[in-house]
């Protein structure tokens, strides 16, 4: 029984291995097409095929739900092709077994996943982002396209690039009065974490009031901000490419500043449970094989499986920012649909017998 067991995780866990190498392949191509516009003298070809080996983890990551589905329906579907489920089922091995043979791989699959998205991804994420705006950033105010956003009480911050979490170039700060109007603004072209603080250096600074703007100069400045840098490595890429552990300390950081942690609340749990996001998709893929496309071609499997697999994706990205309208918590816009699919799951199952 071990050995019919190990024989179906075989073919699944090859078969999911198979479609997640394609799906990434083909996603590698397409943002090396997009790099290319970026390409120039300060980012050469090779720093844009460096960035895209720091992004692969990434893209692994977002591609395991949907290559777990198809992988699933093409590697079973194999064995139901040539009868080989018919056969272990009439000499005695249960479709508990046949389950029970897929989901163990899967199981290590969904726990390499968790690993994946909380100590690696989201470390290369952060090199490449900051690999590519430290190349793309120039020596002016905001010159960088792929700069970063922050807000800390009444002062707006953008800093063109960060590199190694504790220096950030491209530091432009705005300061508004509580009348809402500017009061000051600031320009310093490198910054470095010492001793608690920010230390800028060439250090720009224009004050505003109603008799006009007057400028000041200063080679350093100390900085004192609670945009410490491990918060920095938060805010530097995507809530979605952060890890679990930053995810919840930033929200709170977020609400103490007043400021809405929607966004990053259901990221949180979206990478939390992505293991059963994976095994829901793996269940909904053993019952499709069992039920309604047991019979079919392998192509029309893996359409199916796709299909499935951007309803499910599409399902929670709408229930995310529905969230937030309607007010009811992001957990549960994240967990209704992997409960919805582990429910039709099991259904297909009962009735497939």
């Amino acid at each position: 029984m071990l050995r019919l067991e190990w024989y179906i995780a075989r073919h699944v866990m090859g078969a999911i291995l198979a479609v997640l190498l394609v799906v990434v392949g083909l996603d590698l191509v397409s943002a090396l097409l997009d790099q290319l516009d970026d390409v120039n003298e300060g980012y050469a070809f090779a720093d844009a095929l460096w960035f895209l080996t720091l992004t692969t983890p990434r893209r692994i990551y977002e591609f395991i739900p949907l290559s777990s589905l198809v992988g699933c329906l093409i590697g079973l579907g194999m064995l139901a092709t040539h009868s080989e489920l018919t056969v272990m089922r009439a000499a005695g091995f249960s479709t508990g077994r046949i389950l029970l043979g897929v989901f163990k791989p899967v199981m290590l699959l969904a726990l390499f996943t968790l690993v994946l998205g909380q100590f690696i991804a989201p470390y290369t994420e952060q090199q490449a982002q900051s690999f590519r705006a430290l190349a793309q950033s120039g020596s002016g105010a905001m010159s960088s396209r792929y700069g970063v956003w922050h807000r800390e009480g009444n002062s707006f911050i953008h800093i063109n690039a960060v590199e190694g979490g504790e220096v950030i170039h491209g530091v432009t700060r705005y300061r508004f009065g509580a009348d809402r109007q500017l009061q000051q603004s600031s320009y310093a072209r490198r910054g470095e974490f010492k001793d608690g603080q920010w230390q800028l250096e060439q250090v720009s600074n224009t004050y505003f009031s109603e008799r006009g703007s007057r400028v000041e100069r200063q080679a350093e400045e100390a900085w004192p901000s609670g945009l410490t840098p491990e918060l920095l490595s938060v805010i530097v890429v995507e809530p979605v490419d952060l890890p679990i552990s930053g995810l919840w300390s930033y929200s709170r950081y977020l609400e103490q500043q007043g400021v809405s942690a929607d966004t990053y609340l259901l990221a949180f749990w979206g990478k939390l449970l992505q293991p059963l996001a994976i095994l829901a998709l793996v269940l909904i893929g053993v019952s499709f094989i069992f039920g309604p496309l047991r019979s079919v071609t392998v192509g029309q499997r893996v359409i199916a499986g796709v299909i499935f697999g951007l309803i499910f994706k599409f399902a929670q990205d709408l229930l995310g920012p529905a969230s937030t309208v309607f007010g009811f918590p992001p957990l549960i816009a994240v967990l209704s649909p992997i409960l919805l699919c582990t429910g039709a799951g099991l259904w297909l199952l009962r009735r497939a017998g």
